[in-house]
């Protein structure tokens, strides 16, 4: 009879414990006082004139794989200056010619001259031997 009055009493007891369960997956999870973390908030993609920064970061490091596909992204990304439209050409230019590719190194510095008819090396870059002359034969065919 003692077994009975035990039971009656351990009944209530374990119904009460598992309504406190209600809502966890799991024990760890009823333990868990820390409040649910908010997602970080993705940073919105860098601006079109921070890949073109870091395009000529990347070449003047000699990272010229790295370089070219920055300067692309501003590019593609929509550079809202003209200026700094032909800037990122001539410095895919540039890594066009001092790998070999003149066809490409030619396009681009036209490209340069069409984003901004102002465009120009200045002395010491349109001196320099590797795209010196390609330069001054696109600038010059205007």
């Amino acid at each position: 009879m003692r077994l009975f009055y035990v039971l009656l009493l351990l009944v209530p007891l374990l119904a009460g414990c598992e309504t406190v369960q209600k809502g966890f997956k799991s024990v760890s999870d009823a333990l868990d006082f820390d409040p649910p973390r908010e997602k970080p908030k993705e940073s919105p993609p860098p601006s079109a004139e921070s890949r073109l920064k870091a395009g000529i970061s990347r070449y003047e490091d000699g990272n010229y794989a790295q370089a070219q596909r920055l300067l692309q992204s501003a590019l593609a990304a929509g550079l809202a200056s003209r200026s700094d439209q032909a800037r990122a050409y001539k410095y895919l230019a540039f890594i066009y010619c001092v790998t070999d590719r003149i066809a490409q190194c030619r396009q681009e510095f036209n490209n340069a001259l069409n984003a901004d008819p102002k465009f120009t090396l200045t002395r010491a870059e349109a001196g320099h031997p590797t795209w010196g002359p390609v330069y001054r034969s696109v600038a010059g065919g205007r």
